[in-house]
């Protein structure tokens, strides 16, 4: 049995004869770009809306916990960076996990905006996750390992960065430059 394959992504098209196996190995990353595309959004969001995260200090700060971590973090000069400017570096979180998961979700700069999802957990990982013992009951290594395929991948279906590849690539067939 022949399949067609598509030719950005090198992997057969969906349907067309094809088994259900073939078909789920092709959407295979869907629903992990939809669960860190919603999660990522939900936490910027959820750090933007809580008046008490974006402060220097106090019960439940950005700054309390970055205090709360700075001795058991693997780098601590990373802490010791944010905690100069503890609700900057909350908004740059903030906006940075909102920028990856809506990048994520829409499939637009897909690899960048999982290089970005990466980075973040793996600063995460690195200062307030780092002293979880054993290492599994800490999420963030589990992200950085979610968002690690999706930077190899990209997002070559259901996605911006398809349709304006599959339009670059209309023009160019066309003689349009």
């Amino acid at each position: 049995m022949t399949h067609r394959i598509h030719p950005n992504t090198h992997t057969p098209y969906p349907g067309g004869g094809r088994d259900w196996r073939a078909t789920a190995t092709y959407y295979a990353l869907l629903p992990l770009r939809l669960f860190l595309g919603v999660t990522f959004i939900y936490a910027g969001l959820d750090k933007l809306t809580d008046s008490g995260f974006m402060k220097d200090s106090g019960s439940g700060s950005i700054g309390a916990m970055m205090r709360g971590v700075r001795d058991s973090a693997a780098i601590p000069e990373l802490v010791d960076l944010a905690l100069k400017s503890p609700a900057g570096f909350g908004y740059a979180i903030a906006i940075g996990e909102l920028a990856v998961g809506i990048g994520t979700l829409l499939g637009l700069l897909a690899r960048i905006a999982a290089l970005g999802g990466a980075l973040i957990s793996l600063s995460f990982w690195l200062t307030v996750s780092w002293a979880s013992d054993p290492y599994y009951y800490g999420n963030d290594l589990p992200y950085l390992m979610g968002w690690l395929p999706l930077v190899l991948a990209g997002a070559p279906y259901f996605s911006l960065d398809a349709a304006l590849r599959n339009r670059r690539r209309e023009r160019s067939a066309g003689g349009y430059s």
